[in-house]
Parts: C-alpha cells; sequence; structure tokens
C-alpha cells in the first residue's frame, strides 16, 4: 500500500463487542474491546496487503464511529452538556445521536472538535488525594 491515504474502518457495535470493516478493501474484523478490535484490524489489514512492503500501523487506519453508537459506547458524555460547551442547540445534538438526522460536515467536525477539546482536558488534569 503505497499512498499517503488512510484507510477508513467503520466501527459497529455488536451484542459480543464490536466488529469493523472497510468500505474500500475487504478488510473484517472483530474485537470485544475497542482496543482488540485495533489490534486486530492492524492485522487484518496487513494480512490483505501481505504482498505489500510497506509495513501496516495504527497510523495508516482511519478509525470512525457513527454519533449514536459513538454516544452509546461513551456513555458518560452528556449530549446534553457537550451541546451547551460547543454552543449547538441541544436538541439538534440529541437528533444526531438518536440518529433521527445526519450532522452536515460542518457540524460533525464542531462536535469532534468539542469532544477532542475535552479530552485533551481530562488528559491534562490532575486529581488532588490527601
Amino acid at each position: 500500500m503505497k499512498t499517503n491515504k488512510k484507510i477508513k474502518i467503520i466501527i459497529e457495535k455488536t451484542e459480543t463487542g464490536f466488529s469493523a470493516y472497510s468500505e474500500d478493501y475487504p478488510i473484517f474484523t472483530s474485537g470485544k474491546t475497542i482496543t482488540e478490535l485495533q489490534y486486530n484490524a492492524i492485522e487484518a489489514t496487513q494480512l490483505y496487503f501481505e504482498e505489500q512492503t510497506e509495513k501496516i500501523t495504527i497510523e495508516k487506519l482511519q478509525f470512525e464511529f457513527d454519533f449514536k453508537q459513538f454516544f452509546q459506547y461513551y456513555n458518560v458524555i452528556n449530549a446534553k452538556i457537550l451541546a451547551k460547551k460547543i454552543g449547538m442547540n441541544a436538541s439538534l445534538l440529541s437528533q444526531y445521536v438518536s440518529g433521527k438526522k445526519k450532522p452536515s460536515e460542518t457540524q460533525t467536525a464542531k462536535i469532534l472538535f468539542g469532544i477532542h477539546q475535552i479530552g485533551q482536558e481530562l488528559s491534562e488534569l490532575n486529581l488532588i488525594y490527601r
């Protein structure tokens, strides 16, 4: 695989964990956790491209969740609070989360930016223990 383009891997929640597939290549896998799924996706992609000399790493894959499944899996993220933080109407974000409406590319970027911002804030946080 001699390209700078990332391979998109779509993640779906299942009863036993997660499944993933590529829309562009015949690559399919599953895992009980997201971490296991990512390792399995790397292995499945390496198997598909085994004739290539380039090594497949996680950086070459782009994992994607749909809104509804993302908020189900990461249910610690409150959509109403997130909407307030990013300046979006809470009922609109709720419609995206429930699957009633599909966000535009701009709205998706705004939501993802807010989620990344929260992740960054949490990763830099220290708790006091005494």
